[in-house]
C-alpha cells in the first residue's frame, strides 16, 4: 500500500470519527448535569451563603447555559486545553499524563494474555471438533464470557493477593522506575480483564477456522495430499486474519472501558479511577477530559485496524 493511500484512509477515517467524538463528549457532558448535587456548594464549603455559592458559579462559568458551557469546553479541547480540575486545580492533561500509563499497561498485558492463551485454545478446538478438547475449550470460553470482571477481580484479590500473597492487592508503580514491580501490580487486574478476552478470541477463532476447514477448497487441498498441519497454518489461519483483526480491535476498545470498574477494585490510580472520582464529585473537566482522551484512543485503534485490513489483504477497499 502506498503512503498516499494510507494518508487517504487516515483522512477519511478521521473525518468520520469527528462527529463520534463530538457526540460522545456531548452526551457525557449532558449526563454529568443530571448527577445529584452541586459542585458549587462543595467548592464554597460548609455554611456558605447563597451569595458565595452564586459567586462560585459565576467564577467557574457554571451559571451559563448548557450549550455555552459545552461549546466553550469543546473549543478549548480542540486547542489541546482540557481545563483544570475544579477541586484540586490541577491541569486535566497533567492528571491524565500521570494516570494513563497505568491503564495502558493493564490493557496491554490483558490483550497479550488474551492472544497468548486464546489463540492456541481456538486452534486446538477447531482442529478437533466434537472431541473432549473442543467441549472443554467451549466450556472455558462460556465461563469467561459469563463471569463479570469485577467479581473475578475481587476473587483474585482475596485469593492470590490476601491469602497466597503472590501479587500486590492494590496500588501501582511507575513502569519507568521499576518495570517488574509495575508489571506485578498490573497482573491481577489484567487477568481479570483478560478472562473475557481469552473466551472471545477462542470462540471467534474456532468458529472461523471450522468454517474454513470444512470448505470445499480445503477438501481439495486434502485430496492433493497436503498435511493437516500445513493446511491449518498456511491456509486456515491466513484466511481468518481479517476476522481476528476486527475481534482484537473491538476487544482492545472493550478492555479500555473495563478498566473503569477493575481499577476501582484494585485502587489503581488509572484513567478508570480518575473518571469515577470525577463523576462522584461532579468534577466536570476531569470527566470530560478523560472521556475525550479515551474516545481518541478508540478512534486511533479503529484507524489502525482499517490500515491493517489493507496490509493483510490489499484487495480490501
Amino acid at each position: 500500500m502506498s503512503s498516499r493511500s494510507k494518508a487517504r484512509i487516515a483522512i477519511r477515517r478521521l473525518s468520520q470519527a469527528l462527529p463520534v467524538l463530538v457526540f460522545a463528549t456531548f452526551v457525557v457532558f449532558g449526563l454529568l448535569k443530571l448527577v445529584p448535587g452541586d459542585i458549587a456548594v462543595t467548592l464554597a464549603g460548609e455554611n456558605a451563603t447563597d451569595a458565595r455559592i452564586a459567586e462560585i458559579r459565576a467564577l467557574y462559568g457554571l451559571d451559563r447555559a448548557f450549550l455555552v458551557q459545552y461549546g466553550d469546553w469543546l473549543w478549548k479541547a480542540a486547542q489541546g486545553d482540557l481545563s483544570a480540575s475544579l477541586l484540586s486545580g490541577e491541569e486535566v492533561m497533567t492528571s491524565i499524563a500521570r494516570c494513563l500509563p497505568n491503564t495502558l499497561l493493564i490493557v496491554a498485558i490483558a490483550l497479550l494474555l488474551s492472544l497468548v492463551i486464546g489463540i492456541p485454545l481456538g486452534i486446538f478446538a477447531a482442529s478437533r471438533p466434537g472431541t473432549l478438547v473442543d467441549s472443554g475449550v467451549m466450556t472455558v470460553a462460556s465461563f469467561g464470557v459469563a463471569v463479570p470482571n469485577f467479581w473475578l477481580a475481587m476473587l483474585m484479590v482475596s485469593w492470590f493477593a490476601l491469602e497466597l500473597g503472590w501479587l500486590p492487592a492494590t496500588g501501582s508503580a511507575p513502569f519507568g522506575e521499576d518495570a517488574w514491580v509495575a508489571v506485578k501490580h498490573a497482573l491481577l487486574p489484567a487477568f481479570a480483564i483478560a478472562a473475557g478476552g481469552v473466551a472471545e478470541i477462542a470462540r471467534q477463532l474456532r468458529s472461523s477456522l471450522m468454517e474454513i476447514l470444512s470448505s470445499q477448497a480445503v477438501r481439495t487441498l486434502y485430496a492433493k495430499g497436503l498435511s493437516p498441519t500445513r493446511i491449518l497454518w498456511q491456509h486456515g489461519l491466513k484466511n481468518v486474519a481479517l476476522n481476528m483483526i476486527t475481534v482484537i480491535s473491538l476487544l482492545a476498545n472493550r478492555m479500555l472501558g473495563a478498566t473503569v470498574v477493575v481499577e476501582a477494585v484494585f485502587a489503581i490510580p488509572g484513567m478508570g479511577n480518575l473518571i469515577v472520582n470525577g463523576a462522584i464529585h461532579r468534577d466536570f473537566p476531569v470527566v470530560q477530559g478523560v472521556v475525550f482522551v479515551m474516545v481518541l484512543m478508540v478512534i486511533t485503534l479503529n484507524l489502525l485496524s482499517d490500515v491493517m485490513y489493507r496490509v493483510v489483504d490489499p484487495r480490501v477497499q
